[in-house]
């Protein structure tokens, strides 16, 4: 695969504070990741720095080998940031034509794109209409319009869900997976964990300005140890015996955890409980989800 963003030991100090720290990452071609992290993480900033918003105290990026600070690449990137504003007064389709002659475009190229990507945001019928009539979630897909109509080749989204309806949230992803089905690349910010582990290959973590975790998503959220068990109904002393000699944590006097993967030690649990005449209604492995891992890294942090 090839490499669209590499960064190397990124810094950058605001006010005598670090708001970043040593960043290092690599994204690729055809990728959707994820930045991820609580409020005040770095995550906007580090967009900041990448974009030529902002500028590093140390380190450095580039974006398709060259420089974040050479102007040539900015006409392969598109951006929607967050909170983004339009004026009301303008309609959908002129807004579009204001961007594109930002990016260079001119016509006719310029309105056979504007048509192709109001239909791609489901926005076709709406392309005289002003926009201080859209909903959040349309005016949330006319931004990610706006970002890539130059045909950028990796786009920058903001927070593209927030405050969007589960209906919304479901054609922004749409519009992410179709992107990379063209070959495009996907740097997302956002808070809303269950939609990142939708459609995102890959995670990076961010917390008090440092990179603490980074990888595929399938792989985080199945770094998890445990068995859930129900079964009948365990008396007093049989509690007792399963704490201080298992790894169980209890959830209820027929529920709890088994907190190993030890395949061994699974089975002479069950033998422990069979013996004792307890009946075992089901044993799952342990689900897991980014949220939840996300959780638990950061009270780690903390």
């Amino acid at each position: 695969m090839d490499k669209v963003l590499n960064i190397k030991n990124l810094s950058f100090n605001f006010g005598g504070l670090s708001a970043l720290s040593s960043i290092s990452m690599e994204i690729k071609k055809s990728e959707i990741v994820a930045l991820i992290g609580p409020n005040g993480a770095g995550k906007t900033t580090l967009f900041k720095l990448l974009l030529g918003i902002a500028f590093p105290t140390e380190g450095e990026a580039k974006i398709f080998d060259r420089n974040i600070n050479d102007i040539k690449i900015k006409t392969k990137i598109g951006y929607l940031p967050e909170n983004h504003r339009f004026q009301g007064y303008f309609t959908a389709e002129q807004i579009l034509i204001y961007y594109g002659n930002l990016s260079g475009m001119k016509n006719p190229e310029l309105s056979r794109r504007i048509d192709e990507l109001l239909k791609l945001v489901k926005l076709e019928e709406w392309k005289k209409t002003k926009v201080r009539k859209f909903s959040k979630g349309m005016f949330q897909r006319l931004g990610i319009a706006q970002a890539i109509i130059n045909h950028p080749d990796l786009v920058f989204l903001d927070e593209p869900t927030d405050g969007v309806d589960p209906i919304g949230r479901k054609e922004i992803r749409d519009i992410m997976l179709d992107l990379k089905s063209k070959g495009k690349t996907v740097f997302l910010n956002s808070h809303l964990l269950s939609e990142v582990e939708l459609v995102c290959d890959r995670v990076a973590i961010l917390n008090k300005g440092v990179l603490i975790k980074e990888g595929l998503v399938n792989e985080i959220i199945s770094e998890t140890e445990g068995f859930v068990m129900l079964t009948s109904d365990l008396n007093d002393d049989l509690v007792n015996y399963l704490l201080l000699n298992y790894k169980v944590s209890l959830h209820g006097k027929n529920n709890f955890k088994f907190n190993s993967n030890d395949v061994v030690e699974l089975n002479n649990l069950i033998d422990y409980l069979r013996k004792n005449g307890i009946l075992i209604h089901n044993i799952s492995k342990e689900k897991n989800t980014l949220e939840n891992m996300f959780i638990n890294l950061i009270n780690k942090q903390n």
